[in-house]
């Protein structure tokens, strides 16, 4: 006699139980990108010439802007201290810059909050080359407007596109751990996830997650040191920036209104509904479509 298949915990649904499903109290409530603290390259480019990009650290105010951007980070996971029953688990991008970011974020943490923390090299800044020189880089640059941010790849470097292939490789994973419950999350808490990483990536991040296009992306303002975003499961159980931000700084950051738009409906929408107004989906690569399929053949 064949034996049933165990569907975890996790799946069921208290209505059906022999109906499996993704119940949406068991995903992460949150997930937040966050980028590092001022860097002393963001300070002085010339840090580049003769440091490795990875060991580049952050200034003192970058240092602040860190400690302050875990107090604000703790402010809106606890929901300003009004939940009791919260998690937090962290990613970290290798680079010595995140890494002091997270330091002074998780001073805001109590070490019973966090469940654990993973550093990630697939969310790392996009690789520029090795020593920059100043004034090559300026040329570079330059010539990367012109051609395109996405499709760009720098000398000896990478290209925006290949940033997206890897963190799209680090989302496959993150959803494997928590669908496996590698996380050792207890359903009964809030879990949230923080992801400290650099401008690109999370632009990337994002546009892959929300399935934007690449026009879209080259629209998108970068993230101010220690800046962040939240990802907030919706009513329904889809993840929306609108959940937690305003219609003004979603404009603020490059998203055009059908972006906003979009986010406001996530914010309501059930988990794996299709957003038929959503005009990248269809309308943008078609100037015009029959209205039936009916056609009259020819004899």
């Amino acid at each position: 006699m064949e034996r049933p298949k165990l569907i975890p915990h996790h799946h069921l649904n208290p209505d059906n139980p022999k109906m499996v499903t993704h119940h949406h109290k068991f995903l992460p409530k949150r997930i937040i990108l966050v980028r590092h603290g001022e860097s002393q390259g963001n300070l002085d480019g010339s840090a580049y010439a003769t440091t490795p990009d990875y060991k580049i650290p952050l200034t003192p105010q970058g240092l602040a802007q860190a400690r302050l951007a875990g107090e604000e980070i703790r402010r809106v996971i606890s929901d300003e201290d009004r939940s009791a029953a919260w998690k937090v688990y962290f990613y970290v991008s290798p680079y010595e810059r995140t890494r002091s970011t997270l330091r002074e974020i998780g001073r805001s943490f109590p070490k019973k909050r966090i469940i654990g923390v993973r550093e990630e090299c697939r969310v790392r800044e996009q690789d520029f080359g090795n020593f920059q020189v100043a004034e090559r880089m300026k040329v570079i640059k330059e010539t990367r407007e012109r051609f395109g941010r996405f499709f760009y790849r720098f000398p000896e470097g990478e290209s925006a596109a290949d940033v997206f292939d890897r963190v799209s490789s680090f989302l496959e994973s993150l959803w494997r751990d928590i669908d496996m419950n590698r996380l050792h999350h207890d359903p009964s808490d809030d879990l949230n996830l923080v992801i400290v990483s650099h401008g690109l990536a999370a632009r990337v991040f994002l546009m892959k997650w929300f399935k934007w296009t690449v026009e879209q992306f080259e629209y998108l303002n970068n993230f101010e040191n220690s800046e962040f975003r939240v990802m907030q499961v919706g009513e329904g159980g889809e993840y929306s920036l609108a959940v937690h931000h305003t219609d003004e700084e979603m404009k603020e950051w490059g998203l055009s209104p059908e972006m906003i738009a979009d986010q406001k409906w996530r914010a309501h929408a059930n988990r794996g509904a299709w957003n038929e107004k959503c005009p990248w989906y269809l309308d943008a690569f078609f100037d015009h479509l029959a209205e039936s399929d009916d056609s009259a053949e020819e004899d």
